[in-house]
């Protein structure tokens, strides 16, 4: 039985991390039903000014052959002498250690530990690596990328969700190596679709955050709106920084919205189920997405969509189930108009069986294991043996 280490700093039900979270739970889930032992190790984190009630003095089971260790942090949002304490217990155990995120307390001791065990190491680092023309701190970034190469266990894999991914991070870890894995995603047994008539029913769904490209969305609304031919509503489903809301809100308002536009925060199990299913259309404007999760998540619904060229969804046009556009007002103003008049029920379907057969869970959790066992295979030198270590 293999035995995988998973350690982040965060985990279920810290939900306000978005997607991420989502992911990480699932892969571990369906990694122990295809028979792997997995330990999760990460602290009790959820934001800021939060920490998550659960057990943190033992293992909690969430299925069979899933534990987690949940670690009290202290300062910032996953600092844990805690979690320090015990790592290199837990690492011991692993036949395979696997790290999700970069920039966060657990990364430099998970690649010390790794290094000095001589454990091979698969990286998920979900898009931390790639850079948008508006991304912050890229000096801090780069010095913390400098002591991650140094630390980094020669035996690392990066495990990358799309090709996109791929090329715009491995150069920031050349020594390692490169696995493409796209997240999975939940296939509802059944869908139902809400009619509305002849009312064409848009979404937004995700953290609200500027990389997510709102404005443009909203501001392609007011190009419909203005020119009249449609008839439309828009449904945001999300949250963020309280500052960054209200500037949502506030443009809303300037551009004359209110009418057309709703916003929900957060929904979540029923509520997001009841999301997708009341949409005709899911929109999503990012400038930069490492895999698009949203994307995945209403196709499986049966809920055509268009994607930015931000992300790397390419091939909804291919399969038939979507659009992809840039992410610009009058792009996306005139992708909406076309899927106005596209028969997206149909659509809907044909991205549903794309989903339930390249993108289930067990599917993608195979694709792991698969990925651990080469990983395993190959020779790994400890940081005694490193050439490294020698200089």
């Amino acid at each position: 039985m293999l035995k995988v280490l998973h350690v982040m700093p965060s985990f279920v039900p810290a939900w306000r991390y978005g997607g991420p979270t989502e992911s990480v739970y699932q892969l571990c889930r369906h990694l122990a039903l295809a028979g792997c032992e997995v330990r999760v190790l990460t602290t009790d984190a959820d934001g800021r000014d939060r920490v998550l009630d659960v057990e943190k003095r033992r293992e909690v089971e969430m299925a069979p052959g899933l534990r987690v260790r949940y670690c009290p942090r202290v300062i910032s949002e996953s600092v844990s002498p805690t979690m320090l304490g015990l790592l290199s217990k837990y690492a011991a155990w692993a036949d395979i250690m696997h790290l999700t995120a970069v920039y966060s307390f657990p990364t430099f001791p998970v690649l010390v530990a790794g290094r000095l065990l001589g454990k091979p190491l698969v990286w998920s680092p979900h898009g931390s690596l790639q850079r948008w023309r508006r991304s912050r701190r890229r000096c801090l970034k780069e010095a913390w990328e400098t002591v991650c190469r140094a630390l980094m266990p020669s035996n690392t894999t990066l495990h990358l969700t799309s090709n996109a991914e791929k090329a715009a991070s491995i150069g920031r870890m050349p020594r390692a190596h490169a696995g493409v894995i796209p997240n999975g995603v939940v296939i509802p047994a059944s869908v139902r679709r809400v009619r509305d008539g002849a009312t064409l029913r848009l979404g937004f769904i995700g953290r609200l955050h500027p990389i997510k490209g709102i404005e443009n969305l909203l501001c392609a609304c007011e190009h419909l709106e203005k020119d009249g031919s449609i008839a439309f509503t828009l449904a945001i489903a999300g949250a963020g920084h309280a500052d960054y809301e209200q500037t949502l809100r506030k443009l809303v308002s300037e551009l004359g919205l209110e009418r057309r536009v709703k916003m929900l925060g957060v929904v979540r199990d029923e509520a997001k189920a009841s999301f997708f299913e009341e949409c005709n259309v899911v929109i999503v404007p990012s400038y930069m997405e490492n895999f698009g999760m949203v994307v995945a998540e209403a196709l499986a619904y049966a809920v055509p969509v268009i994607a930015s060229r931000g992300t790397p969804w390419k091939d909804v046009e291919r399969v038939g189930c979507g659009l992809w556009a840039d992410n610009t007002p009058e792009s996306l103003a005139d992708a909406i108009a076309r899927m106005n008049d596209l028969p997206l029920e149909e659509m809907g379907m044909r991205g549903r069986r794309w989903m339930s057969e390249e993108f289930s869970w067990p599917r993608v959790a195979s694709q792991m294991v698969a990925l651990y066992e080469r990983s395993l295979s190959k020779p790994v030198k400890t940081a005694a043996e490193s050439p490294a270590s020698a200089a």
